[in-house]
């Protein structure tokens, strides 16, 4: 574009030019003839004149060509400047319509996102809702016992029967566990505890400082070791309960985190034979639990299905003999089919014999009397022959 426009910029100069030039030569003209005035030769003016009208003839053959040039020059470019600028506005009209469909379908994607934003900050909004009501109720110390207790008993509820277990059941020592397990066999009950020391605990993942967390840190050791002590010494009664008890705790992280940084105090609640659980633990344990209360159970059971094994034989024994008198039965019947088929083909052969013998009989009717008593006395003796041959 900017060499099309320069080109044109050179032509109408180079016309200027030549117009300019022109007008000069005219004025020349004009001048000479105004000093030759008067005294001067003609035949020098006529000559000059002639000069003049043969350079303005050429110079005006000249213009023309240049115009002609530069008139098919001018339609060239038009016409090249017209296909790029065509090819330009198809370009720019392709590139407007991908940019177009480019920025609907990042418009698109955007409004998914946005709306999985919302619906996110809608989950976070409810689970600040549901953190702050879990706040709340760890705040209380009874509502925090509350909870752990209510975890524990939803556990035990899930895996075990009805009657298998007991909550704040009452001792010979006047104490009330959370949870009293009846064992199998008539072995004595399992303790469980859930009144973990969660205040002390808060109170160490709050500290701001190394120092409060430090003294957090110690209170809490201090306050789950003599809880320990309480459990090893409340309900641990020889005779009457396991020589175990367990120690609930209503969180997996607490769990992990106590086995991690308070290993010496595991080590002792091993030895006080108190066995810190979480929630994972106790089920694992209830369902082990269940699992001796069915077998003895099945035990129990195991006289009634000896007694209805011996039935059972008795029953298969009863239908072997059942099985051998009908054996019998097909043998019999088998032996008299065989026999009334024997009796049958007799039968059909002495129908023959009849049928053989009646024909015989009617020729010889045929004969003169005289022959009569022989022929009778021939069908006694054939009588007497079909009878021995049965």
């Amino acid at each position: 574009m900017d060499a099309v426009m320069a080109r044109l910029a050179a032509a109408d100069t180079a016309i200027l030019a030549m117009a300019g030039a022109l007008c000069i030569l005219i004025a020349a003209l004009f001048i000479l003839l105004a000093r030759r005035s008067g005294g001067r030769q003609e035949k020098g003016l006529e000559r000059e004149l002639q000069q003049l009208v043969q350079a303005q003839s050429e110079m005006q053959g000249r213009m023309a060509t240049m115009a002609e040039l530069f008139g098919s020059r001018q339609s060239e470019l038009n016409a090249a400047l017209g296909s790029r600028l065509d090819g330009l506005s198809q370009r720019i009209g392709t590139t407007l319509h991908q940019q177009h469909q480019t920025t609907h379908e990042n418009l698109r994607r955007l409004q998914e996102r946005l709306a999985v934003i919302d619906a996110a900050q809608n989950n976070i909004q409810s689970l600040a809702k549901d953190v702050v009501g879990l706040q709340a109720i760890l705040s209380n110390k009874q509502t925090r016992g509350a909870f752990g207790q209510g975890r524990m008993e939803a556990i035990i509820a899930d895996a075990l029967p009805a009657g298998s277990y007991r909550f704040q059941a009452t001792l010979s020592n006047g104490t009330r566990p959370d949870c009293v397990v009846d064992m199998p066999n008539g072995a004595p009950p399992l303790i469980i505890d859930a009144k973990f020391p969660l205040e002390s605990w808060n109170a160490m993942r709050a500290a701001e400082s190394d120092e409060a967390a430090r003294a957090a840190s110690q209170r809490f050791r201090r306050d789950l070791e003599t809880h320990l002590r309480d459990i090893a010494g409340k309900y641990l009664l020889p005779g009457e309960t396991q020589d175990t008890a367990f120690l609930f705790v209503p969180s997996e992280s607490i769990f992990a985190d106590i086995h991690e940084h308070y290993e010496a105090v595991v080590q002792r609640a091993h030895a006080m034979r108190v066995v810190i659980v979480s929630p994972t633990l106790l089920l694992l344990s209830i369902q082990v639990v269940q699992a001796v209360m069915k077998d003895q159970r099945m035990r129990e059971q195991a006289h009634l299905i000896q007694g209805e094994v011996a039935n059972l034989l008795a029953d298969l024994t009863r239908l072997n003999e059942r099985v051998a008198k009908l054996e019998n039965h097909f043998n019999q019947a088998r032996q008299d089919v065989e026999t009334i088929r024997i009796s049958t083909g007799k039968i059909a052969r002495r129908g023959e014999r009849i049928a053989t013998l009646e024909f015989e009989t009617g020729r010889k009717e045929a004969e003169p009397s005289s022959t009569l008593d022989e022929g009778q006395q021939g069908l006694g003796r054939m009588k007497l022959r079909v009878v021995d041959e049965d």
